[in-house]
């Protein structure tokens, strides 16, 4: 067992859920293992990626919100350092509950793990409850073929799935659009191995010039713009909520190349 960080097991007590006298709450959250979770994520958060934030106060610190992000970087490294913000920078801190990737449940340990810290198979109707909830979920509209992005193919954005704004319209949620920056660089995919995948029960395996994918200590930034309310029922046709979609995805861009631009000495 990974000994806990007094400083992270104080913030897992101010997490504003109903966990019960036993620690869990009722999606089957665990107080102890979200303080092992974060114990462990501080360190890479804080001093492996170097983690800087860029207008969190934009995140509201309470009440349902959807975190829209960009994803790369061969696995979703990106997705853990976003959860980690949440819980180490906002006041109070949140937890940012993900939708897991389906192949997540065929892995005994990963499954277990999954759910007792809130992520879960990605699923609609969970979405939707998590949400009526008032809680914080994040999505990644590019999904598996985000992360299977190539590295230089990691400032670029594939199409965004639909389903996410119309749950935002169904469930009256605001959408708080995300960049991040330095996934790309800590995995530096060259290739995708699906028959290495098969083996694992992943979509692909990725494939860096070290083989390995194992991540790389770089710099990591995330840039949180202004969020975004979209009036409907979530039943509109696709073009009026494709629309919608691209304004998000249009922001995202907009997130990332600002940060792009200090990298390179401008003025983002």
């Amino acid at each position: 067992m990974l000994p806990i960080d007094p400083r992270i097991k104080a913030r897992v007590e101010r997490i504003a859920l109903p966990f019960n006298r036993y620690g869990y709450d009722p999606y089957g959250i665990s107080k102890q293992h979200l303080a092992e979770m974060f114990t462990a994520l501080g360190f890479f958060y804080r001093h492996y990626f170097r983690v800087k934030c860029h207008g969190i106060e934009r995140v509201p610190t309470s009440g349902r919100v959807m975190l829209v992000g960009n994803h790369s970087g061969g696995y979703a490294i990106d997705g853990a350092m976003l959860i980690t913000s949440m819980f180490m920078e906002l006041d109070p801190p949140r937890l940012a509950q993900g939708m897991a990737e389906k192949f997540i449940n065929r892995v005994p340990f990963a499954s277990l793990w999954s759910s007792r810290t809130g992520q879960f198979t990605g699923l609609p109707e969970h979405a939707e409850r998590l949400l009526e909830d008032d809680r914080m979920l994040m999505v990644f509209p590019e999904g598996a073929r985000g992360t299977a992005k190539l590295y230089w193919e990691r400032h670029s954005l594939v199409d965004f799935g639909t389903g996410f704004v119309r749950l935002a319209m169904k469930t009256r949620t605001p959408i708080v659009p995300v960049g991040i920056l330095g996934g790309g660089e800590a995995i530096p995919s060259i290739a995708n191995s699906a028959t290495l995948g098969k083996l694992v029960g992943a979509p692909y395996v990725p494939i860096t010039p070290y083989l390995l994918a194992l991540p790389l200590p770089v710099k990591m930034e995330l840039r949180f713009g202004e969020p975004m309310f979209f009036e409907g029922t979530g039943t509109e046709d696709d073009e009026a909520v494709q629309e919608s979609v691209e304004s998000v995805k249009s922001r995202v861009a907009s997130l990332m190349a600002d940060g792009l631009l200090v990298r390179e000495g401008g003025q983002g």
